[in-house]
Parts: C-alpha cells; structure tokens; sequence
C-alpha cells in the first residue's frame, strides 16, 4: 500500500539589506490532521511560522488553535521559547466573512501568535508583506512595532518598509 503524503517546500531568498541575505525554507503542511504524527519532523529548526485560515470558512478558524497547539508541543527556539507565529486571515478578498476581525484579533493575542494580517492569495495581497513580518520576526529586529510589545495586534501592512524604500528592513 502506498501512502502519499502532499507537502510543499520552497525556497526564497530575500535580499534583506545590503549586507545581509536572507534563505527562508518554507515548508507547507497543508493542515493535513492525519499526518499530526510526523509534523515533528517538518517543524524541526523552524525558526518562525505561518499559520493560515480562510476567513469564509470556519472550520479553517477553528483549525489554527489545533495546529498551534501543535507546533507549541514539538519546537522551541533554543531559548526555550515558543516559534514566533503569524496568523494569517486569507481570502480577506471575499465580502462574506463568517470570522469577524474581532474574533481574531482575540484569537491571535489569547493564543501567542505575533499578530495577525489579512491576505488574499488570489490577488497577491499582503503576500510578500506577510514574508517580511515573518523574516523581521526571525532577524529580531524591532522596526516593525516590537511584537513582544504588540502580542497578537492586528499588523498594520501599511508601516511595513517596502522593496524600494527599505533600509536594513523589508524583503522580496
């Protein structure tokens, strides 16, 4: 019997600054829950994570605490402390959202995720803004609003540098 199981990997290097380069493994599980037993393995020397829900869907809601818990359970940085974590709330292109941003917003801080950001996939948006929050999150530098000082807040893209204006700050 031959058992499949669907992960993705990439990889994406990021030009950080003029001095620093960035190579992030991106490794996406796909919420597959009948392969639990195994994440161990994908989240080993994971230095930041993205958990993702559709915000028409929530099921995919409910889901993120589960795989939160999870990776909580499995990996630590070497300090012991937890895998920063972006949530992120896709499909924010869609009018009929069944999660209000309130709920997440308390979603996110009750559960220790670094905040929280609407994407769409579908139209690129907030994708590459999303990656410089998590790669800032693993450079642990402060320039996005220290998230220790911001846990769980909804991210505000708007403050996040961009490819053309960043400076020792910003990616892709």
């Amino acid at each position: 019997m031959n058992i499949a199981i669907k992960v993705d990997f990439a990889l994406k290097i990021i030009q950080w600054s003029d001095t620093e380069t960035v190579r992030l493994q991106l490794w996406d599980i796909a919420g597959q829950e009948r392969f639990t037993s195994m994440t161990r393995l994908y989240y080993r020397d994971a230095g930041a994570c993205i958990v993702m829900f559709d915000v028409t869907n929530t099921t995919t809601f409910r889901n993120c605490l589960k795989w939160k818990h999870d990776l909580d359970s499995k990996v630590a940085l070497v300090d012991g402390s937890p895998v920063p974590c972006v949530l992120l709330a896709n499909k924010c292109d869609l009018s009929e959202w069944a999660i209000s941003r309130s709920e997440i917003d308390l979603f996110s801080k009750e559960n220790h995720f670094v905040g929280w950001i609407e994407t769409s996939v579908k139209e690129n948006k907030n994708v590459a803004q999303a990656m410089r929050v998590l790669v800032d999150c693993l450079m642990s530098k402060p320039s996005l609003g220290s998230p220790t000082q911001n846990q769980g807040d909804y991210i505000q893209l708007r403050d996040v540098p961009t490819t053309e204006n960043h400076q020792n700050s910003g990616c892709c």
